[in-house]
């Protein structure tokens, strides 16, 4: 294959990655200040509206907890405040975030049943009912829902889950991971009945890594009110409901993410979250046009066939070992394009792991920049001697155009 170097370093690199996100400009100039005082003033001040702009990006009127961390933090957080040990909990997994969020249930004591539906389709709503339907004594205290697993792009049915839950009358809570979803893939937590949802700021959120969300309503609450002990840190009534500031945190807040938050949440509100959907939804189509073109002629292939059950927020893709591998290779060294890895399709020391790539396009993205993205793809694809169909980046362009 043809592996020659394209000389020259200028312009920006670009991180097409499933998070990180691309950051604003405004969000990193926000948060580029000396740091602020913790007991009055400003960053006290601006905490309410930070709370309403929150829950304005994830349908609610619940409660909101705000912890220092990732991902893996919210996924604690949230079970220990509803999940005790030895109670019994249910996890439909669709890629590797299913699974760890039981691994975590299973960490703090819980019983963790995992309904597993590979890694290329949704969950089966009627398998899943039928495991509920034989929980007569209603043992399953919650189900752990990964609304878009960023490992495989999976997009699973949160609303209808919930009608399952409340058909067979069972009790559980149903508990949402919309880490990789909030803010790109639509999700209406109150509408959908969802209990209680988590996310992280690194994604559609737009702010460097280091916060999570926990968002509950009063049902969840009711739940917490009951449990025999709550750890300290994790406990989110505090959070939710602080009498001083530093009890948002349980300590130091969070200071430059805070105002970086604030200009996102600014500048989510200003373009409106349904025009945020709609603008993610005509990406993620763009994407998916050219990939279809590229693997009518090649081995280029969209993990999940149904656009339905596709992420409007990240792309996985499969391409045959090792070229996912080369081919993140030869854009980034050549081009400074960064593209994902198969995160969790295959275990890394398999061979098959490089025949795997992802794509984000989350949060702060346009049309030209997922065309530079596609166009540095094809490239690669042209560079590397890889068998791929024409007519990709017509075929997006005509998706961002309007025309298809």
């Amino acid at each position: 294959m043809a592996q020659n170097r394209i000389e020259g370093a200028g312009g920006r690199s670009y991180l097409a990655i499933p998070g990180p996100s691309v950051m604003p400009e405004a969000v990193l100039q926000a948060m580029h200040r000396a740091a602020p005082n913790i007991y009055g003033g400003e960053l006290i001040e601006m905490m309410p509206g930070l709370v309403s702009g929150l829950r304005d990006v994830a349908r609610t009127r619940g409660h909101v907890a705000i912890y220092i961390g990732n991902g893996h933090a919210a996924w604690e957080a949230a079970l220990a405040n509803v999940v005790a040990p030895g109670d019994a909990v249910l996890v439909p997994a669709t890629g590797r975030f299913g699974h760890g969020w039981g691994d975590m249930a299973a960490g703090l004591g819980a019983e963790v049943q995992v309904i597993d539906f590979g890694k290329s389709a949704p969950w089966d709503l009627d398998r899943i009912a039928e495991t509920l339907r034989g929980d007569g004594a209603h043992r399953i205290k919650a189900v752990l829902a990964v609304h878009v697993d960023t490992s495989s792009s999976v997009r699973n049915d949160v609303a209808g889950l919930r009608k399952v839950l409340d058909d067979l009358g069972h009790p559980a809570l149903l508990m949402a991971d919309c880490i990789a979803s909030l803010g790109c893939d639509r999700f209406e937590m109150d509408a959908w009945g969802v209990d209680v949802m988590v996310t992280g700021c690194q994604k559609g959120l737009m702010v460097p890594p280091g916060m999570a969300f926990v968002f509950f309503n009063d049902r969840a609450a009711g739940v917490r009110a009951k449990m025999a002990r709550v750890s300290r840190y994790w406990d989110w009534t505090p959070r939710a409901e602080p009498t001083e500031f530093w009890q948002y945190f349980d300590g130091t807040a969070p200071t430059h993410h805070l105002y970086g938050l604030r200009t996102a949440l600014g500048m989510i509100a200003d373009e409106g979250i349904e025009a945020i959907w709609a603008r993610h939804e005509r990406l993620a189509r763009a994407i998916w046009a050219a990939c279809e073109a590229w693997g009518a002629e090649g081995p280029l292939k969209l993990n999940v066939a149904d656009p339905a059950h596709r992420s409007r927020a990240v792309t996985a893709l499969r391409i045959g070992a090792p070229h996912g591998t080369a081919l993140r290779a030869w854009v980034e060294g050549n081009l400074g394009l960064t593209l994902g890895i198969g995160l969790g399709m295959a275990p890394p020391d398999d061979p098959a792991w490089h025949g795997f790539f992802r794509l984000g396009h989350m949060g702060h993205v346009n049309g030209q920049m997922v065309l530079g993205m596609l166009g540095g793809i094809e490239a690669g694809l042209t560079a590397l001697g890889l068998p791929h169909g024409k007519g990709g980046l017509e075929a997006a362009a005509r998706v961002i155009a309007g025309g298809a």
